[in-house]
């Protein structure tokens, strides 16, 4: 995609990122709501209606400028609200309903590579169709995989963090979650120190390939 100007690379890179951060929060509600807690349903947050998600900051500021700079790309949107006490098993309800979001980037991974796949496939006459269709796959296939990656870090308030303070013990737990009103400085840290690219760098590349291989790119 180096080839691409930036308005080319925004028109193909706006959708793939649209979805990751939509369908990640929709995912968290609309599991919460199979687990008992349909507060997302009532606040009409599972749609993929943009307009109820968009995050000014974290759905559109941050990525285009990360977009512009052309480093790590990521984004947020407003989080769907969880009732943690409507859950029937609160602890082990609230790991399920934060690992949904990184989950759904996952499933979201792949159908974006069948979506490159068809555009490399398709006959000749339909370069139109053909070459967007590849690089918006493959776009969605990086930037899914980012996310689950990022997300699964074991740091509150990421979904990591929920689902490891939902596996430990009481008192670890505990402990964990004291991190969260700390989570998103500690991030910002890492991201501008470069660590967060160590860390992430390894198995996001090892996803990405895996995905590759699977749908035949």
């Amino acid at each position: 995609m180096s080839g691409l100007s930036l308005p080319q690379l925004i028109a193909v890179a706006a959708l793939p990122l649209l979805f990751a951060i939509i369908v990640h929060e929709v995912a968290h509600g609309w599991v919460a709501k199979q687990l008992g807690d349909a507060t997302a349903q009532r606040l009409g947050r599972l749609t993929l209606n943009p307009i109820k998600h968009i995050d000014p900051i974290g759905t559109i500021l941050v990525p285009g400028l990360l977009l512009l700079l052309g480093g790590f790309i990521f984004g947020w949107a407003k989080p769907v609200p969880v009732t943690w006490e409507n859950l029937r098993h609160p602890k082990r309800d609230m790991a399920i309903v934060a690992a949904a979001g990184p989950g759904s980037n996952f499933v979201m991974a792949i159908l974006w590579g069948l979506l490159a796949k068809l555009g490399s496939v398709l006959p000749a006459g339909y370069d139109w169709a053909a070459l967007p269709m590849q690089y918006m796959g493959q776009f969605g296939i990086v930037i899914n995989v980012v996310l689950m990656v990022l997300n699964l870090l074991p740091l509150p308030p990421l979904d990591g963090g929920r689902v490891a303070v939902g596996l430990l013990p009481g008192p670890m737990a505990w402990q964990l979650s004291r991190l969260e009103p700390y989570g998103f400085f500690i991030l910002l840290g890492l991201l501008a120190t470069g660590l967060l690219g160590y860390i992430l760098g390894p198995p996001v590349h090892l996803i990405e390939r895996l995905i590759f291989m699977l749908v035949g790119l």
